[in-house]
């Protein structure tokens, strides 16, 4: 990546000379003591990573093997996407508890309202057309195993920041998620260090992760009291906001601590589609941005 001097001279050409970039010092935290403790997502004052959310999902039906390519066709390392679990078991890769927005599970399916993903087998979703209400040039795209994405992922040579949606819903996602990553080859010291971020709303189910696997890196979404960061930093490794939420000096505070292996607390912001947005939480200095839009965001940061 490159150095963070190019966006804050774009800012200040863009008349944005009140963002504040966080002080350097923390950048010289101490390397984690564990053997096999994490290294994802250090960036020690580059410019921020970018994340395709669910894919590149401005361009791809979200969430889909298309959404995977397409981010890989723009360059793009990181993908974002979301994992839940079918009423036998399966883990598939799908954003909303219920089928009706990114599916045609209405009309396949027109007696099983309200459609929850938790009421479906996979065999049953993997019926459903997950691309037409996109574009008639997605029609037939369905919605992926957890398997089917990580192979994509892998086959890309790409990164992943995988969340565990509505964890409440499903008991135990956290040791399913983990079984299957490890089955495919994702849990070995390689991806562990430079290739895999799980993150969640819920945080008990961040503490999970981190119980039974604590070299994984980890990230929890939301913007906590500054007052309460300690007690998450004890659990996870990224502290992410939603965008609108975003000050300068709350990701100073966030960077002021140590994460769960001992290295600077990190910040990943969302959901930032546009060039302006872009340079205004890069000037905060957070380290990633999670965006729909990943090649404006690239061509306005870095």
């Amino acid at each position: 990546m490159y150095a963070r001097t190019s966006v804050t001279a774009t800012v200040a050409l863009l008349g944005a000379a009140a963002l504040v970039l966080p002080g350097t010092a923390s950048a010289a935290a101490p390397r984690a003591t564990a053997p096999e403790a994490s290294a994802v997502s250090v960036r020690h004052g580059a410019d921020p990573l970018v994340i395709a959310h669910r894919g590149a999902s401005a361009y791809a039906p979200e969430n889909t093997l298309a959404a995977v390519d397409k981010a890989e066709d723009l360059g793009i390392d990181w993908v974002e996407n979301d994992v839940q679990r079918t009423k036998d078991g399966e883990l598939v890769v799908l954003h909303d508890t219920d089928l009706k927005r990114t599916t045609d599970a209405e009309q396949v399916f027109p007696d099983r309202a309200p459609w929850n993903v938790k009421d479906f087998t996979a065999a049953e979703i993997a019926r459903l057309d997950a691309g037409s209400w996109f574009g008639a040039e997605w029609a037939g795209a369905r919605v992926p195993t957890l398997k089917q994405y990580l192979d994509t992922v892998e086959e890309n040579r790409q990164k992943l920041l995988l969340e565990i949606k509505a964890p409440e819903l499903y008991p135990g996602i956290e040791k399913d998620i983990l079984r299957v990553l490890r089955a495919e080859g994702w849990l070995d010291r390689a991806h562990v260090r430079n290739k895999l971020v799980i993150q969640s709303f819920g945080a008990a189910s961040v503490k999970a992760v981190h119980a039974q696997r604590p070299d994984v890196t980890t990230g929890f979404l939301g913007t906590p009291a500054v007052a309460d960061l300690p007690s998450y930093a004890a659990f996870t490794d990224q502290i992410n906001p939603t965008h609108s939420s975003l000050t300068a000096e709350y990701v100073a505070a966030v960077h002021r601590l140590k994460g769960a292996h001992g290295k600077r607390l990190q910040v990943s912001t969302w959901t930032v589609n546009d060039a302006a947005g872009s340079l205004r939480v890069a000037g905060f200095g957070v380290d990633g941005i999670i965006t729909n839009n990943p090649d404006v965001v690239r061509d306005a940061v870095g």
